[in-house]
Formats: structure tokens, C-alpha cells, sequence
């Protein structure tokens, strides 16, 4: 049976085993890197993709980590106890994916999920039990462009974990050794808030229009601006602080080639994930009151079909 080890264990080099439910650009950058590491992974997938995992190990090409293979067990179900399951799938198949993950292996254990929006934390909860899952966001540009083969774009991949410090302290230390930059954020709904605030903007219109972020922000100016505004007036509505200036410089400093993974999806023709990141949005705003025009007009040209002009 998997328990869940200490810092200290992890300090000492305690082999974790960890399930990645889903190992596509980010689940399969993550398990490269703690297989790298020297843990026990176990990607959990479909058939086509498992058996690829099982011949050649997953392929990372990254200018931050290097271009390696990592050798991970896989299967279409997990079959054995785990200390952490790392969450990776896209919003739209969670239902589907979940249940290849028994909630009896992890019940020693922890589930992460790293999945964008912010109501999935409860449809988790009530699958694997309240106390066992501890939701976190992951920033990063990472694509899965083959089964086991994965392209790490940005400099950098950042992750915040929320809930409390002494029962994240050996996850977050095991990712920050495996090379991830992890912090430990005690309030839940700031943590979930602060990727959504930033996201939305960067995802409606990258989709909407079919431009790159460097575009959005000269060609859609205006409408960055409002968006920003809006999803900032309606996180802080939830409880969670946003600074729309600040969210803006982020903008403007991020690599002009940049594209939102929803984007990416929309190109490739795979369902978006438009509710979990835009109707999490107005269903937000909704229960407060808060007029979001400009989230409402591109939601609904997106889930209407409309694509760029």
C-alpha cells in the first residue's frame, strides 16, 4: 500500500510512484521529469497511446530541460496503489478519464489535478473523497505532437499547489528536485482565480481570431484591455485579488509567438474548452451580478462556431 512520503524522505531520495492520468503535453513533461528523477511513473491512457509509452518512453524535445527519454510504465487503467496522481487531462474528457482511475489507489495517497478552470476541484472531491485532492495550475507552453512525444516551448514551467503547506510540502519538494519551480498557496480559490483571470483573456481572443498573443495585443488592444478588466472585477467578486495592470505587463512580456492551448486546440480540430475557461467565467459573474460584455460576445461567437475572419 502507497503512503505518502515525507520531505524528509524526499530530501533522502524516497522513490515516489506517481500516476499521470493523461500524459499529453503537460502530464507527459511531468513524467519525463520524475522519471528522469529516479520515480516510479505510471501514465494512465487510451490503448494507442499507452502502447506507444511501453515501446519508446516518453520523448521530451525542451530548451529548458533538455532533449531526453524517459522510461514510464503504462496502462489504460491503474492497478497499483500510487502516492500522487497528477490530473493532466484536458477539461472536456475528465469524466471519460476518471474512470480509469480507481479511487481505492490513491486512498493512501494524494490527487493533483493541474486542469484549467476553476470547478473541477469539486467533481474530483466527490469522486476520490474530500480530503485527498489538492488542486494546482501549472504555467507552461507544452504540446503533445505524437503520442510519447512532447514539445516544451517556454523557459519556464511553474506550478502552485493550494491547500495546506504541511501536506503539500513533499509533493512540492518532489517536483521542485524533478526541476518543476513549485510554490505551496494556502487559500484555494486565489490560486484557481489567478490562472483564470489570465487565462480567459489570453484564450477567448487567441481562439476567436486566430492570432498569436503578440497580435492580440496590438490588433485587439482594446478588447484585451476589457477582458482583463472584466475577469478581474469578477475574480475579485469570488474573493480572489486581481490587478489588471499587472495582468497587462504580463501580457505584453510574454513571447510574441505565443498561442493558448485552446487555440492549438481549435487548429487541430479537438473539442475546446470553452465552458471550463469561458462559462466558468459567466457563470461567475452571473452569480454576482457582475456585467462581462466583451467574455459573453466571444463565448458565444466560439461556442456559435465562428472562427477567425
Amino acid at each position: 500500500m502507497a503512503t505518502s512520503p515525507s520531505t524528509e524522505d524526499t530530501a533522502a531520495g524516497r522513490r515516489w510512484t506517481v500516476a499521470v492520468l493523461g500524459p499529453g503535453g503537460i502530464g507527459g513533461l511531468l513524467g519525463a521529469l520524475l522519471s528522469r528523477a529516479g520515480h516510479q511513473v505510471i501514465c494512465v491512457a487510451g490503448e494507442t497511446t499507452a502502447r506507444a509509452l511501453r515501446e519508446e518512453g516518453l520523448r521530451v524535445r525542451s530548451a529548458q530541460f533538455g532533449d531526453f527519454t524517459a522510461s514510464v510504465e503504462a496502462d489504460t487503467e491503474l492497478r497499483e496503489p500510487v502516492d500522487l496522481c497528477l490530473v493532466t487531462v484536458k477539461h472536456t474528457s475528465l469524466n471519460a478519464a476518471l474512470e480509469r482511475i480507481p479511487p481505492r489507489m490513491v486512498e493512501d495517497g494524494l490527487v493533483v489535478p493541474l486542469l484549467n478552470g476553476i470547478e473541477h476541484p469539486d467533481a474530483l472531491r466527490r469522486y476520490f473523497g474530500p480530503q485527498r485532492v489538492a488542486p494546482g495550475v501549472i504555467r507552461v507552453e507544452s504540446t503533445r505532437v505524437a503520442p510519447g512525444t512532447v514539445e516544451h516551448g517556454s523557459p519556464f514551467t511553474e506550478i502552485d499547489l493550494a491547500g495546506p503547506a504541511d501536506r503539500l510540502a513533499a509533493p512540492a519538494a518532489l517536483l521542485r528536485a524533478a526541476g518543476v519551480r513549485t510554490r505551496v498557496a494556502e487559500d484555494e480559490t486565489t490560486v484557481l482565480w489567478a490562472k483564470l483571470a489570465f487565462l480567459a483573456p489570453f484564450a477567448l481572443l487567441t481562439t476567436r481570431y486566430g492570432i498569436t498573443i503578440g497580435r492580440v495585443r496590438t490588433e485587439r488592444r482594446a478588447e484585451l484591455t476589457a477582458l482583463v478588466e472584466e475577469a478581474a472585477a469578477v475574480s475579485q467578486a469570488c474573493g480572489a485579488p486581481a490587478d489588471p495592470a499587472k495582468a497587462l505587463a504580463l501580457y505584453d512580456a510574454f513571447p510574441a509567438d505565443a498561442k493558448s492551448s485552446m487555440q492549438r486546440d481549435a487548429e487541430a480540430g479537438r473539442p475546446l474548452e470553452l465552458d471550463a475557461i469561458g462559462g466558468a467565467l459567466l457563470r461567475s459573474a452571473g452569480r454576482h451580478g457582475i456585467d462581462v460584455p466583451t467574455a459573453t460576445r466571444l463565448v458565444a461567437e466560439l461556442a456559435a462556431g465562428v472562427g477567425p475572419d
